[in-house]
């Protein structure tokens, strides 16, 4: 019973989650209601806010998925990689498992265009960023990460964060999805090229990029 329980909530929880989402495309995240969302996936306000904090958490659904791939890939890594190197190497996983964090098309491009138009979703998009940063921080060096640790888990985010945006900017440029993937990967690699280089020059806390 507890694993028929868990399933049906997850069922829920999705279809929740797919009913706001296609919701906001439509209509923008500003202009739906969650008395809407609610009455469109057939169930209470109180619900909806039983599995989603806020309103927000409706379209930006995948956070947590975030800390989950990072502290994975670092620690699942084999002995000897570095963490710089295990996290490229996720870059690559995620490219070709074409997924959401990696890629960019017609359909990745519209959900950015939802947050772009949303103040509010652009505010807890930030906040989620800045998450992200300490989370993996406290993977790179432990539950008190000094600066370089979180000067390194920063520029990661951003280097992500810049390059997918990059990718966005080709795409609606005119690019193809192949030459705006393209340009995602290029700053990709030239960001994280900068931190191996700025955290290798501490003889502190090499061990970081390896």
């Amino acid at each position: 019973m507890g694993e028929l329980r868990e399933s049906k909530k997850r069922e829920t929880k999705q279809r929740i989650s797919d009913v706001a989402t296609e919701l906001f495309f439509a209509r923008g995240f500003e202009a739906v209601t969650v008395e809407e969302i609610a009455a469109a996936a057939n169930v209470s306000k109180v619900t909806v806010f039983n599995y989603f904090a806020r309103k927000e958490d409706l379209f930006l659904d995948r956070q947590d998925d975030v800390k989950v791939l990072l502290r994975d890939a670092l620690g699942d890594r084999p002995k000897g990689r570095s963490p710089i190197d295990a996290l490229r190497r996720l870059v690559d996983r995620l490219c070709d498992q074409k997924h959401p964090f990696a890629r960019i098309d017609s359909q990745t491009v519209g959900w950015w265009r939802v947050v772009a138009a949303s103040p509010s979703l652009t505010g807890r998009l930030r906040e989620i960023g800045d998450e992200a940063v300490e989370a993996l921080a406290v993977e790179l060096a432990g539950p008190k990460p000094d600066g370089l640790a979180r000067l390194v888990a920063g520029m990661i985010v951003v280097t992500w964060r810049t390059a997918y945006r990059e990718g966005i900017r080709v795409f609606e440029g005119g690019g193809s999805a192949k030459k705006a993937n393209a340009a995602f990967i290029a700053l990709i690699d030239r960001g994280f090229a900068a931190v191996r280089g700025m955290a290798a020059s501490s003889s502190q806390r090499a061990s970081i990029v390896g």
